[in-house]
């Protein structure tokens, strides 16, 4: 081949590589707190990649707080959303009725060339049933992960998203083996690793300092020098605020924990109003356990960074305490997120008195868990995905 030739060989290789994929935007999809930290890095993958991936951010209004989902936005740099579907708080079956009903037009008036959604709430489900139903490709990221506790209602949005999905974004090896067994095609299924972990060290540096976090609600920000530190909250799941029994064991541990070092408690809507509806005031020291609204992304990664231990029912945090190397002590029964347990910092310890006590007692006298980073939570998901979209677009998908 002449010189040439081989120049224009390389011209229409080139030419080829960079093709744009099916015509569309990639409709991507937010509806409450924990999708936010996951489409912010992938939304400023898609606008970085070569060529740019053309993105329509929806949110549904899926957030119970339009304040705190304001701040969300703000403090993660996320662009105002496109379309707002503004479904509001609801049960789960009229949410996830409302979000498919008012999703359709947006879907039919932009045909994107696929729809995107992370995680596992309400509103990751309803779009991605009108999306397939309409013949739409539907990517999910975060895909596979299991609690194999079907009373949760973020299994059931994850199994059937999963069923469904075209192209399916996995942030740990084991993921693959559950989707394996459920049936799922291997060729559908990519390891790219965490986009939680994205945003927590493109953020890391601009995390707000706990005690700016304290002094700001008028709390003295003094008890965080205390000899042992102080230990972070979070408490939200109906199985362990919405029983009065369970609530009542887990604030009177909660109270013990503080005897030991101040715990700082990021207080959940649900939480506050079922300790109120249960009268449970009184399991609540405002000296050693000081009470906090909910909190925006970089409060809450300063309150974890700067922590002795986390005590938490929440999935994100599990991992982020893990990317962190916090100590986590999880009150629940089972977790989605097996890697944390297995190379991270958390432990499960349900609402056990004996294993939380435990728990506490070992990360105080300097024997928690410190474990290790998982493979690929570098800050780099979001651009495996990015990369591995455009070629799966480019090729027709699905």
């Amino acid at each position: 081949m002449s010189s040439s030739s081989a120049s224009a060989a390389s011209a229409a290789q080139a030419a080829r590589a960079t093709k744009a994929p099916r015509a569309g935007s990639v409709m991507c999809v937010v509806g409450a707190r924990p999708n936010f930290m996951k489409m912010a890095p992938i939304l400023r993958a898609l606008a970085a990649h070569v060529p740019p991936l053309p993105a329509l951010l929806v949110h549904t209004g899926q957030h119970y707080d339009a304040s705190m989902s304001d701040k969300l936005f703000a403090d993660l740099q996320l662009p105002r959303p496109d379309i707002n579907l503004e479904v509001g708080s609801a049960s789960h079956a009229v949410q996830t009725a409302e979000v498919m009903k008012r999703f359709e037009p947006a879907l039919d008036a932009h045909a994107p060339a696929c729809l995107l959604v992370v995680g596992d709430v309400n509103s990751t489900l309803a779009c991605t049933l009108v999306a397939v139903k309409k013949g739409v490709p539907v990517v999910h990221v975060e895909a596979g992960l299991r609690s194999h506790d079907r009373k949760m209602p973020e299994e059931i949005n994850r199994v059937l998203t999963d069923q469904v999905a075209d192209r399916l974004y996995t942030t740990e090896r084991s993921a693959l083996a559950n989707l394996l067994r459920e049936g799922v095609a291997e060729q559908r299924v990519c390891f790219t690793g965490n986009v939680m972990i994205d945003s927590l060290l493109s953020n890391r540096a601009r995390a707000r300092p706990a005690a700016a976090t304290l002094a700001a609600h008028g709390l003295d920000a003094a008890v965080l020098q205390h000899p042992r530190g102080y230990g972070a909250v979070t408490l939200h799941r109906p199985s362990n605020v919405d029983d009065a029994a369970t609530l009542r064991r887990v604030l009177q541990e909660l109270l013990h924990t503080a005897q030991q070092l101040p715990l700082v408690f990021a207080l959940h809507p649900r939480t506050r109003n079922n300790i109120d509806r249960f009268g449970l005031q009184s399991l609540v020291d405002s000296h050693r356990m000081l009470m906090l609204p909910p909190q925006g992304y970089l409060e809450m990664l300063g309150l974890m960074a700067g922590a002795t231990l986390v005590l938490t029912d929440s999935g994100g945090l599990q991992e982020e305490t893990t990317a962190l190397g916090v100590p986590c002590l999880t009150l629940r029964e089972n977790t989605e997120r097996p890697i944390t347990v297995e190379q991270g910092t958390n432990t499960m310890v349900g609402c056990d008195v004996g294993a939380i006590r435990h728990g506490v007692s070992e990360i105080l006298a300097g024997r928690g868990k410190r474990g290790r980073v998982p493979e690929l939570w570098d800050g780099h998901a979001a651009e495996r995905i990015a990369a591995d979209l455009f070629r799966w677009l480019q090729a027709g998908a699905p």
